[in-house]
């Protein structure tokens, strides 16, 4: 699979191509569901653009719980229409990026008064099983106290009465969209960050394209369509008052939160889904070099572009922590980063944050604009699907035109080029750290590459052979940047370091380390002046602490 040119290097050619042409559909929001619909529809042949108004992943889409799996919860809901969806997809999901949505095995832990009890557990993890077909070692067991604390020894001996055992599977979702975006460029489409919708254009009162701002020189342009949907998470009722069309159901934001610890501070052998005090239940997550726990699930009224970990937040998913490993004794100056979310979740009138359901719903106004919100990361490409599916009844009711059936759960993920299975993964994660270790480098930093970028690794090694610098270190995560600034679309540090690489949340070390060169890396290849750099600088400092400074007098 070829890399595809996708660079702001050439931004305003990018943006005179976009606004010189007409779309079949423009897609607002550049996460994971637009994403997913820019894949569908062009793979459909839609002459689709995709436009984004912050970076790429930079909304719901980077904080995640980074899991694409079923919502084991939902059963004690009974929504099985949704556990058997999502479920499913899973199984798809990992078949199309096998690098970057890996085998997660799940310990539910079974303790005296807990949310869950032996009976509860076996059927719900069973009925689990059938909704989601899940075949093989990945089915479902039920283990005694005693085998439960050979695989995780820090569990609560005292309380605990056995387990569950069962699949889930784990991804970088900022990653997971980005390579959407990249596949469907594959297949002709357009796609811009740091492009703002502010209006749409009309003609015979129906939605006819959009109204435009580039947010990084500030100039505004239009784009003519015929059809513009709306995925912009948390922003769909904003776009919608835009519309003039927000009426009936409503967006409720809800808040979750992550923390992020050194390994050896939470030192889990696999994930953990356990239960905490509140009759909630949470995450804890081994990943590398560091372990994240989460999440929160409170209402948000906020500010939807700074949205933040604040130390309530922290001291609540501390204490579940701590009430679950009684031998750990984590503390607010344990963590090393952080991250905090919105859910954009349809309203429903006397629920509360944690029962309001998952599903997604699809709007369409008077004018045309279809909007769609709801749903969870695992059920993307269904989402997709839906929605795409109603552009298509549209075109052939108002133009006699029959789209193409969807078939993205066949069409592979960039960075996946030969992957047929995990093994295959495991595979060349080995033969890369053959040909780095002589440089110094780990099998960290092997697995880093691989599950971040798959067989692109090759391009980034190519570059990392061409890159003149002494820092091996240094020097690899240069030919990063390289490759994010041709084919990824970076544009400023904070592209790079949170949301193409992960690091402010896996290895936030490492930015203190490169964040020097790699400043001077974006000025040389973008030609910004001093100031613009020293912004940048500043930028990057305030992230930093944001993301892991929890002393109290932080503000």
């Amino acid at each position: 699979m070829k890399n595809i040119k996708f660079t702001n290097l050439e931004r305003q050619k990018t943006i005179d191509t976009i606004a010189s042409e007409e779309f079949d559909l423009v897609v607002i929001g550049g996460g994971i569901t637009g994403a997913g619909i820019a894949l569908d529809a062009a793979s459909r042949g839609l002459k689709t653009a995709l436009l984004e108004k912050g970076d790429f992943a930079s909304g719901t889409s980077s904080k995640s719980t980074k899991l694409i799996h079923g919502g084991l919860r939902y059963l004690k809901q009974f929504d099985f229409w949704l556990v058997k969806e999502v479920g499913s997809e899973r199984a798809i999901v990992h078949k199309l990026a096998p690098h970057l949505v890996l085998p997660e095995k799940m310990l539910l832990p079974l303790i005296e008064n807990g949310s869950y009890g032996k009976w509860l557990a076996s059927i719900g993890l069973k009925v689990y099983d059938i909704l989601a077909q899940v075949s093989g070692d990945d089915k479902r067991q039920m283990l005694e106290k005693k085998e439960a604390l050979k695989l995780e020894p820090l569990l609560p001996k005292k309380i605990l009465n056995g387990a569950g055992y069962y699949a889930e599977y784990r991804t970088d979702d900022a990653r997971l969209t980005i390579e959407n975006i990249k596949t469907s460029l594959l297949f002709g489409a357009q796609a811009l960050n740091y492009a703002k919708v502010n209006d749409f254009l009309y003609t015979d009162e129906k939605v006819a394209g959009v109204k435009v701002v580039d947010e990084v020189s500030g100039k505004e342009f239009t784009i003519k369509s015929k059809y513009v949907i709306s995925a912009a998470g948390p922003w769909v009722d904003e776009l919608r008052g835009l519309n003039n069309s927000k009426k009936g159901k409503q967006l409720h934001l809800t808040k979750g939160v992550h923390l992020v610890f050194p390994y050896e501070k939470l030192p889990v052998k696999q994930s953990v889904y356990f239960d905490i005090p509140d009759g909630r239940m949470m995450f804890a997550i081994p990943r590398g070099k560091i372990t994240y726990v989460g999440t929160t699930d409170t209402n948000y009224n906020d500010n939807k572009d700074n949205v933040r970990t604040d130390i309530a937040d922290a001291i609540y998913l501390i204490s579940a922590v701590n009430n679950m490993f009684p031998d750990i004794h984590l503390e607010l100056d344990d963590i090393i980063s952080s991250w905090a979310g919105l859910r954009p979740l349809i309203h429903e009138e006397g629920k509360s944050a944690s029962e309001l359901s998952r599903k997604d719903e699809i709007f369409v106004s008077d004018t045309g604009l279809v909007s769609i919100a709801g749903g969870k990361l695992t059920g993307y490409r269904k989402m997709a699907e839906r929605v795409v599916d109603r552009i298509a009844k549209k075109m052939e009711e108002e133009q006699d035109t029959k789209l193409k059936e969807c078939f993205t759960e066949k069409i592979f993920l960039c960075g996946n080029e030969d992957f047929k299975k995990f093994k295959q993964v495991k595979k060349y994660i080995a033969e890369i750290y053959e040909r780095l270790k002589e440089d110094g480098f780990t099998e960290y930093d092997a697995w880093f590459l691989v599950t971040n970028y798959g067989k692109q690794t090759e391009t980034i090694l190519e570059y990392y052979s061409k890159t003149l610098e002494k820092n091996k270190q240094v020097r690899l995560a240069k030919a990063e940047l390289a490759f994010g600034i041709d084919f990824e679309m970076v544009q400023n540090p904070m592209d790079f370091f949170i949301r193409r690489t992960g690091r402010l949340y896996f290895d936030i070390e490492s930015i203190r380390t490169l964040m020097e060169p790699i400043l001077k890396e974006f000025q040389n290849r973008f030609g910004v002046s001093d100031t613009k750099v020293t912004e940048w600088k500043k930028t990057l400092e305030y992230e930093l602490k944001e993301h892991s400074d929890f002393s109290l007098n932080r503000d």
